[in-house]
């Protein structure tokens, strides 16, 4: 990344060649009429990528535009990444969204924003994205090139514009943090299929056990008595 004090010195430069050209050719405006960020009030801080952020966007969201939606969260963040979204409606309004479907129109701006990358959302009170991180449009136009999802015109005044600005150090930073991150993956899966492939087999459950026959029931047949004995006739049994 580029060097704090190189890109101190380089923008004093910057703002000095800027003064000089300004007393040159507008010498009488009066300072009323010129922002000053260190003057006036209601500033804030973008990327200088962002203007390119938004065409891409466009580009991949024909019919329904979504960079001006990115560059109102911009301008409404409190210069920092992160923001709370309690009235959608204020959202929308400055978007441009009118009418009774204004909420929903900007909602769905809100999700192009979020699949293509430029944003992350939390739900909320206010609904699907009341916590909001957005997300820095160098990174996220380099995955859009990634995912050939940018023209390569545009995506070639990318390049030139981060060099002019000396933040080709952060792209590099990015793309360099990606591929540690494929490698990782890439090996953790290698191991995850060797370890698989080098386990023993699970053997098959063994067979179920034969079924014993049903003894038969008891006979419900009942058993006839013995026939009584006879006695002989004519001989009398003798008393005791």
């Amino acid at each position: 990344m580029a060097n704090g004090n190189q890109a101190a010195a380089k923008r004093l430069k910057m703002a000095e060649r800027a003064q000089n050209q300004l007393d040159i050719h507008f010498p009488n405006i009066h300072q009323l009429w010129v922002w000053n960020r260190k003057r006036n009030d209601g500033w804030i801080t973008i990327p200088r990528t962002l203007p390119i952020a938004m065409q891409a966007i466009d580009a991949q969201s024909k019919g329904a535009p979504a960079g001006h939606t990115l560059f109102c969260l911009w301008a409404r963040c409190p210069d920092h990444v992160f923001m709370t979204i309690e009235h959608p409606a204020t959202f929308a309004a400055e978007a441009g969204f009118t009418g009774v479907r204004a909420v929903d129109t900007w909602r769905k701006r809100m999700k192009i924003l979020r699949d293509l990358g430029f944003l992350l959302s939390k739900p909320g009170p206010s609904g699907e994205f009341h916590y909001i991180l957005l997300m820095n449009p160098i990174a996220s136009i380099e995955r859009l090139h990634d995912m050939k999802l940018i023209q390569d015109g545009l995506y070639s005044r990318f390049i030139d514009r981060i060099a002019e600005n000396g933040s080709h150090g952060d792209l590099k930073a990015f793309r360099e943090a990606w591929e540690a991150d494929r490698l990782a993956k890439a090996a953790a899966a290698a191991m995850a299929a060797a370890a698989g492939a080098g386990a023993a087999p699970v053997p098959p459950p063994p067979p179920p056990a034969p079924t014993q026959p049903a003894s038969p029931p008891p006979s419900t047949i009942a058993s006839e008595p013995a026939p009584p004995a006879l006695v002989p006739t004519g001989i009398a049994a003798k008393a005791d």
